[in-house]
Parts: structure tokens; sequence; C-alpha cells
């Protein structure tokens, strides 16, 4: 792991396994069973970078061979919030490792207009102030899903918040950086750039698409 563009709330997991699982659902023809299983492989490694400043609370344990103080974690209330739809295509497999954590839900869809992301749909666990929060989408792009769905998040008083994503453009990490200075990115891939259709390049397609085997 490394971190990029100087900021220390910007960290890209290059470990091998997640970047040659990164490769393989970046080929055109890996199709959507296997896209979808290996996104949540993906997601469930990253699991360990998302968690690495849980607390832990020591406790008294029996092991076959003596009694011993031991770490377990404290107990933080954990939700991780998709941004719909491709979002949820993350959530399986970062449960698989943290199954006590609630799921919220944030859609968002872009007015053809102005070209600014509308909240259709917001569901949040209860006291959603007082847990940890991170929101995942598959793509941080432009970033404008991104900023408005941490904005969501933020109105309803949560201060300690992550955004976790598999393919990253430096043009949406600044731009999440700009709006949220205090919400760290963490990213399995930062790539070239955005074309001029706003796609990720290289990239990994639509991943909605791809995950749904929808068009």
């Amino acid at each position: 792991m490394h971190n990029v563009m100087n900021d220390d709330l910007v960290l890209v997991m290059d470990h091998p396994l997640i970047t040659h699982k990164l490769t393989q659902i970046r080929k055109q023809e890996t199709g959507t069973n296997e896209f979808r299983k290996i996104v949540n492989e993906i997601a469930g490694l990253m699991v360990y970078e998302i968690t690495r400043d849980l607390e832990l609370e020591e406790i008294e344990i029996d092991t076959p061979v003596e009694k011993t103080k031991a770490g377990q974690l404290a107990g933080e209330k954990l939700v991780v919030c998709p941004i719909l739809r491709a979002g949820l295509g993350m959530v399986d497999g970062i449960l698989q490792l943290m199954p006590s954590a609630r799921i919220g839900h944030i859609g968002l869809y872009r007015d053809e207009e102005t070209l600014q992301p509308v909240e259709y749909f917001a569901k949040f666990p209860s006291k959603l102030d007082e847990r940890l929060v991170i929101v995942v989408d598959p793509m941080l792009a432009t970033g404008g899903s991104a900023i408005a769905a941490i904005d969501l998040v933020k109105k309803r008083g949560v201060k300690n918040i992550k955004f976790v994503c598999l393919v990253a453009a430096p043009e949406g990490v600044r731009a999440l950086r700009k709006a949220h200075s205090d919400v760290p990115i963490i990213t399995a891939g930062l790539d070239e750039k955005l074309n001029d259709k706003g796609y990720i390049v290289p990239g990994l397609g639509d991943a909605g698409d791809r995950i749904f085997g929808t068009k």
C-alpha cells in the first residue's frame, strides 16, 4: 500500500493479489458471474485496510493451555453504505469478514440538464451519527456521486466516514478531497484519467452493467 497525490488520506492498495483480481475484472471478456464474484473478493480483501484503525479491547480468555489476556474488537458500530446500484456489488464481500455490520442505502441519479447527482433514496440504520460509515462504490470517476453521498451522511451528523472504491480517476480523487478533506479514500487502483464521456481510462467499463448483466 502507498499513498498518492501527496495525501495521507488517499490510499492505493497495491497488494499483488488485489492487483491480480483487478486485472481479471478489467478484461472485456470477463462475464457477469465471474465479474460479480471477483468484485466481492476484492472488497473482502480491502476490509483489512478499511478496518485497520478499529479499536481493540483486552479480555481474559482460556486457551487449551492457560488463561491469557487477548484483544478483541471493541464493538465499534460499523455501517456499510453502497451507492446504488453498483455499490451493492461490494457489500457481500465486506460482510463476509464483518458480518455484524449494518447496511445503509444511498440512491442517486444524474440530472440530465444540470449533470448534478440527485437523491432518490436514502435509508440508514438508527443512531447513524454514532457509527463508522463506509461509503462504497466500485468507481470514483468525476466524484459527483461520492461527494453527494457523503453530503447525505454528514447531514445526519456522522463524523467518522471512509470512502472505498475499486478504481479511481485522479480527477475524482481531487474533487472528493476538495469537497471532503476529512474523509479517507481507499481504492484498489488509481487509473490514468477520465475520457471526454466521463469514463475512467483504462478503467473497467460500467461497473453496474457488468455486475448486474444489464446494458
